[in-house]
C-alpha cells in the first residue's frame, strides 16, 4: 500500500475517535508536532491515544473531509476539515477545525507528523 493510501485509508477510518483503531495506524516512535489556536504541543504514542479516547467521550462521530492530499515518496501533505457529531445532539454535524498536516510513513506507519490547525 502506498503512503498516500495509508493516509486516506487513516482519515477514512474511526481512529480519530476509536484508540483500538488507531493503534494499527501509528508506528510505536510517532511524534506529532502540532501547532494549534491555542499553542504548541507535541504528542507520542501514548498521548495520541489519550486524545483519541477523550475524542470518543464527547463525539459518537467523527468525520473527515480531505480537500487536498499530495504524496511524494514516503511524505503525504493532507488540507482537511474534521466533521463531528456531539453526544448531546447526534443528529447535528458540527465542523470541528480546518487541519493541514505533512505526515512521514515508516513501516507502513504513520510516524511523523507536522500539523496546523484553526478552529471553527
Amino acid at each position: 500500500m502506498s503512503a498516500k493510501e495509508i493516509v486516506k485509508k487513516f482519515y477514512k477510518s474511526d481512529a480519530l475517535i476509536d484508540s483500538e483503531v488507531m493503534k494499527d495506524y501509528l508506528h510505536p516512535d510517532v511524534l506529532v508536532e502540532w501547532n494549534s489556536s491555542t499553542g504548541f504541543v507535541e504528542h507520542n504514542y501514548n498521548s495520541l491515544l489519550d486524545l483519541s479516547n477523550d475524542l470518543s467521550k464527547a463525539y459518537v462521530r467523527s468525520k473527515v473531509r480531505i480537500s487536498h492530499i499530495i504524496s511524494e515518496n514516503d511524505m503525504v501533505s493532507v488540507r482537511y476539515d474534521h466533521f463531528v457529531k456531539t453526544i448531546e445532539n447526534p443528529r447535528e454535524e458540527m465542523l470541528l477545525a480546518h487541519f493541514f498536516i505533512i505526515w512521514q510513513i515508516k513501516d507502513s506507519k504513520l510516524f511523523r507528523g507536522y500539523q496546523i490547525s484553526q478552529l471553527y
